[in-house]
């Protein structure tokens, strides 16, 4: 049963909380944390944006081209706006991620549940990634690069903070577990 925060910013299965020093897991399985609410709000504010423009022009373009009646299928972008506010809280709350002592989890999806197992002493890269829009909003991703590109993972919508303190501590634990390779 998971418990925590409305919001999402950390969820846990039962046990001890993260105490951020290291990976905690408990009998039930490991400790799971969500991402931080200025991810849903960066991407419900660009719905609104990017739908409503497209209603304005698409209302505009028909009203003055074929007729004030056919302005009317403006409201279909409008319908998008209602349906895909919901879709994106749905796939936000579906994004958590888990340390372990030998490898970091990542868990996404709504009707396609997908979790990767990306092993430490396999990553060979770490990055941490902020564009225009993520940076107005506070947030910053974390790029996980692999030999095989097909375990390649990204944790997007974290706070800098904590992007920053994941990548160090990822870097750290895979440079002590391939060392022994």
């Amino acid at each position: 049963m998971e418990t925590g925060s409305p919001g999402g910013a950390e969820t846990t299965e039962a046990g001890p909380e993260t105490t951020g020093d290291g990976p905690e897991t408990t009998e039930a399985g490991p400790v799971w944390t969500g991402l931080p609410p200025g991810l849903l709000r960066m991407r419900r504010l660009l719905l609104v944006v990017w739908l409503g423009l497209a209603a304005l022009g698409l209302g505009l373009v028909l009203g003055l081209c074929v007729g004030p009646a056919w302005a009317a299928f403006a409201l279909l972008p409008l319908a998008g706006i209602g349906c895909g506010w919901e879709l994106l809280a749905r796939n936000w709350r579906s994004w958590r991620y888990a340390e372990r002592a030998d490898d970091l989890l990542i868990s996404r999806g709504v009707l396609w549940r997908e979790e990767t197992v990306v092993p430490y002493g396999r990553m060979q890269l770490v990055e941490v990634t902020s564009g225009p829009v993520e940076r107005h909003f506070g947030l910053a991703s974390v790029q996980l690069h692999t030999a095989a590109a097909a375990t390649d993972a990204t944790i997007p919508g974290l706070d800098p903070a904590e992007a920053e303190r994941l990548r160090d501590r990822l870097t750290e634990l895979g440079e002590a577990r391939s060392a022994g390779l």
